[in-house]
Formats: C-alpha cells, sequence, structure tokens
C-alpha cells in the first residue's frame, strides 16, 4: 500500500541560535515529532549550536524518528528559508536515512 506523500510535512524553523525540524500530519494538523539542537541528545553530539554539522546531525536524528514509524515519504517546507547551508545540510541528511521528498 503506497502512503500519501501529503500526509506528512517536515517543516524547518531557524533562529538566530537553533534550528528545529518538525515532522507534522496534515490531516489533524499535529506534530507527530520534532529534533532541534535543543534536545539532549543532539547536544551530547555538537558542542557548536548553529552550523551545517549541526543541522546534519538534526537532520540524522529527525530521519531515524522518521524510520522508526515506518514513514517513508513527505514534503519538505523550508518556510521562508533558502534551500541553502543548514537548510540543505538538513535535506540532504534525512535523505541520507532513506527518507523520500
Amino acid at each position: 500500500m503506497r502512503q500519501d506523500k501529503r500526509k506528512y510535512r517536515l517543516y524547518i524553523i531557524k533562529s538566530n541560535k537553533h534550528i528545529y525540524a518538525h515532522l507534522i500530519n496534515e490531516t489533524n494538523k499535529k506534530i507527530v515529532t520534532s529534533s532541534s539542537t535543543i534536545s539532549r541528545d543532539i547536544k551530547k553530539q555538537t558542542t557548536s549550536l548553529k552550523n551545517c554539522n549541526t543541522a546534519k546531525i538534526v537532520g540524522h536524528h529527525i530521519g531515524s524518528k522518521m524510520q522508526e514509524l515506518g514513514i517513508k515519504e513527505i514534503v519538505f517546507d523550508r518556510g521562508k528559508n533558502i534551500y541553502h547551508g543548514q537548510i540543505k545540510a538538513i535535506a540532504d541528511a534525512t535523505r541520507e536515512k532513506g527518507i523520500i521528498f
């Protein structure tokens, strides 16, 4: 059975210090899972808060969570951010985990 690609949306938010990735279920508009630079797991793996390496760790982390939930296809929503640097690093790291968008 093929999963509808529009059912889940990965929304990326960047603040001055942190990067957030939220997986949103589009049918009921609820956050299913999230990952950010303020998570304990990611704080243990990095020393700086906001750079491309940290964004890659956030992407791997959210990709792993999606794999555990059995989600394979999503829509990538970068918001008002340009697809460059940290946003691209999150997207590439999520794709490395086998998520299609």
